[in-house]
């Protein structure tokens, strides 16, 4: 298998080219990504802890799952894609939002991406792939957002910025 590419996009989010992962991340472009996260009918939302042998925020609380999408593939057809391939599910999932960040990261690498927000609803249990993850739960946003506040450097830096930035967008009864 040849190693995976991501969407190089301007800040309009129009394709602009496409690059192996790790150098788009190297060189710091911006890409195209995503973010998913699902609620069940409690509104509280899965989140995962990353593998530990992952090459950046290993070990890291984060988002129910997150990836970049690949070329001709819509949005909602990646996150349901990456859903299964991380936690074993997939469910009907709606676009919220996009925003753009930039994180270097200690390693060299930087995340620089257009990121979509996706949001489902599931209420079974995952089967999570333990090459991608380590661990779940379920938690209502506001204790997420409250342990963020005393525990951040165990949550992964684009999980950080939707909460801090798009917490009022992420509303589990919209779905």
């Amino acid at each position: 298998m040849g190693k995976e590419k991501v969407i190089l996009v301007n800040e309009q989010d129009e394709q602009i080219g496409l690059m192996e992962k790790i150098e788009a991340h190297e060189k710091a472009l911006l890409h195209r990504a995503f973010s998913v996260f699902v609620f069940n009918d409690k509104g509280e939302t899965m989140i995962q802890q990353r593998a530990l042998h992952k090459y950046h925020s290993p070990g890291l609380w984060t988002n129910t799952c997150c990836s970049h999408q690949r070329e001709g593939e819509s949005n909602i057809e990646a996150g349901k894609r990456r859903l299964m391939e991380e936690m074993g599910f997939t469910t009907d999932l709606e676009n919220v939002l996009s925003f753009i960040y930039k994180v270097p990261f200690d390693n060299g690498l930087t995340e620089h991406e257009y990121d979509h927000i996706m949001i489902g609803k599931f209420n079974g249990e995952p089967n999570i792939n333990s090459d991608e993850v380590v661990a779940w739960k379920w938690v209502s946003l506001q204790d997420i957002k409250k342990d963020m506040e005393v525990n951040p450097e165990i949550y992964t830096a684009w999980f950080k910025i939707i909460f801090d930035k798009f917490y009022e967008h992420i509303d589990p009864s919209t779905i």
